[in-house]
Parts: structure tokens; C-alpha cells; sequence
């Protein structure tokens, strides 16, 4: 038995060295990696806690050095010397989002071609990534979601609607309205409105157009930073849980307003994987040369109140 058990020790051990020598191997490639994500948004916007939250859990996880810069105001020529400023630090990466694709091209172009690898996530398109000389895009493509959520809207009834543009600066905010309009397949017109992101002017402007077009359908907001004075609108005005509203992304009042029935749905592009998946995916491109050979979509997830549990625990922070 003795002499049984020790040959069964003996063939574990040669079973285990070689995995043994692959962890040592990798552990020491690819040491001191550092990137910095570049978003658009400005300090205000509660929203972009998730992908800190992202960022932050896999640098932790893959073991490197990981970094968020933004705008405070959220200006897009501010962002474009952030990134510019980011390279000249000299990362092994840099993760940024496209807001807007003639303001920021130049800098991320001159990035890649000082040697940084560069991920788009976000916003922007894949083909804009790979314009710009990106190793590939993460996020969800704006006006196929906002399609895909006239189409169900059109499915529920809708024939007209306000859409609350918080950041219409931001060519993918506008084309989550068009993609929506095109959906129901209506015009666009001015059905969208320039909120600003004050949450008392978003509030103000949202009652001033409900007055002054009563047979509104439906509401369409971009986020957070539109949605939450919204629902303190439609408060107000006693139109909660009457009208038809739909919104782009989750945040806390959002998950609240799904499960009391005020919000009918909310499109989750899920940006905790936009920004935690490009850090695992740089790392171990530096790590071991390998890349995934297709863009990676990180939505759009329709959330209802069915099944809200997890969304409902997480949301704020992960979801």
C-alpha cells in the first residue's frame, strides 16, 4: 500500500511541475503594465462610478497599474489634451472612450503611433477604432440600441416621443434618439431637446415640452444624469406610471423607477465590462501576444422589472 500511494504521489508531481513552470513563466512576464482609461464625462455624472469600479477591480485582479482621467466638465478639447497628456506619460496602454470623432481622433492616432496600444470603449463605433489605428472596441453601438428600443416601443404602442438629450455634444447620444425615431419610424425632428445636465433645468425643460406637447407618447432619457430629474418631472406634473418611458442605462433612482412601474425599461450597455474587460484584454496581449479577433459588444440588455434582483443589488456600483 505503502509503495502504491508513493508512486501515486510521485506521477501527481510530474502531473503538476509543468503547470508549476507555466505560472512561473507567466508570472514574470509582463510586470509593471500600466494603462489609463480617458472618458468624456464630466465630474458630475454619477453614472461613470461603474467604470471606475471596473477599471479599479482589474487592474486589482490582473495585477497592474491602472488609471482614470476625464474632463471635468466634461469639454471634448479638454479630453483631447487628457489623452494627449496621458501618452506623453508613456502607459503600455491607454482605454478611451470616441465622443466625438473629429475632436479626438488626432490625439488617439498620434498615440497609437508613438507606440501605445489603445482600446475604444464606450462610444464611437468599431470602425471608427479601427480608424484611428485601435486594437479593437468594447461597448455597445448607439444606434442600434436606440433601434432596437423603437422597434419594441413601436411593438407597445408608441408613435411619438421626447427624447432627453443630457450631452447632445456627444454624436452618440443623438444617435441613440435617431436610432429610436427610426425604430418607431418617425422623424426625429424636435422631438429631441437639448436638456443641458443641470438636473433642475433637465427637470424644467422636460415639463415645458410635456405642456407644450400633451399627446406625447413616450419619453426617451440618455442616462443618469437626464432620467433622474425626469422622473422628479413626471412627478410633478402627475404623469408618473401614465407615460410610456424608456431610458439608456441604470443607476439607483432608475433600477427604483423600473421596479415601482414608473420606468418601463432600462437599456443596460453594461459599462462595468467596458472598462474591465480592456484592461484583461491589454494584459494579457503584453503578457502573452494573445488579442480577440472580433470587437466585443457589451450590449444592449433590455432590463425589466423581471429579474431585477442582481441589477437592483449592484446597481450604482457594478451594474
Amino acid at each position: 500500500m505503502k509503495s502504491t500511494m508513493s508512486k501515486i504521489f510521485a506521477t501527481a508531481a510530474i502531473v503538476a511541475a509543468p503547470f508549476m513552470a507555466t505560472t512561473a513563466v507567466a508570472e514574470g512576464h509582463g510586470e509593471d503594465l500600466t494603462y489609463i482609461l480617458v472618458s468624456h464625462a464630466p465630474d458630475s455624472d454619477s453614472w461613470w462610478n461603474t467604470v471606475k469600479n471596473g477599471i479599479a477591480l482589474a487592474g486589482e485582479q490582473m495585477g497592474v497599474s491602472v488609471e482614470y482621467r476625464n474632463p471635468p466638465t466634461g469639454d471634448l478639447a479638454d479630453m483631447a489634451r487628457i489623452i494627449e497628456q496621458a501618452a506623453a506619460s508613456g502607459p503600455n496602454g491607454i482605454i478611451t472612450t470616441l465622443a466625438d470623432y473629429e475632436v479626438l481622433k488626432g490625439p488617439i492616432m498620434a498615440a497609437v503611433d508613438s507606440g501605445i496600444d489603445v482600446i475604444i470603449m464606450n462610444s464611437g463605433t468599431p470602425e471608427q477604432a479601427r480608424e484611428v489605428g485601435a486594437l479593437m472596441y468594447v461597448g455597445q453601438p448607439e444606434y442600434d440600441a436606440g433601434l432596437a428600443a423603437g422597434i419594441r416601443a413601436k411593438g407597445d404602442g408608441v408613435g411619438s416621443f421626447l427624447c432627453v438629450n443630457h450631452y447632445i455634444s456627444s454624436p452618440s447620444s443623438t444617435e441613440r434618439c435617431q436610432g429610436f425615431a427610426d425604430g418607431l419610424g418617425v422623424e426625429l425632428g424636435n422631438q429631441m431637446i437639448d436638456s443641458g445636465q443641470d438636473p433642475a433645468e433637465v427637470k424644467n425643460r422636460v415639463l415645458a415640452y410635456l405642456s407644450s406637447n400633451p399627446e406625447t407618447d413616450a419619453i426617451l432619457t440618455l442616462g443618469p444624469t437626464s432620467a433622474d430629474p425626469t422622473l422628479l418631472a413626471l412627478d410633478e406634473n402627475g404623469m408618473a406610471g401614465d407615460i410610456y418611458f424608456g431610458t439608456f442605462d441604470l443607476g439607483e433612482d432608475i433600477v427604483a423607477g423600473i421596479k415601482a412601474g414608473t420606468i418601463n425599461w432600462g437599456i443596460d450597455q453594461q459599462p462595468f465590462l467596458q472598462a474591465y474587460l480592456p484592461v484583461v484584454v491589454l494584459t494579457n496581449y503584453h503578457r502573452f501576444g494573445v488579442l480577440p479577433g472580433n470587437n466585443i459588444n457589451s450590449g444592449p440588455g433590455f432590463v425589466t422589472a423581471d429579474g431585477l434582483e442582481k441589477v437592483e443589488m449592484f446597481a450604482g456600483e457594478y451594474r
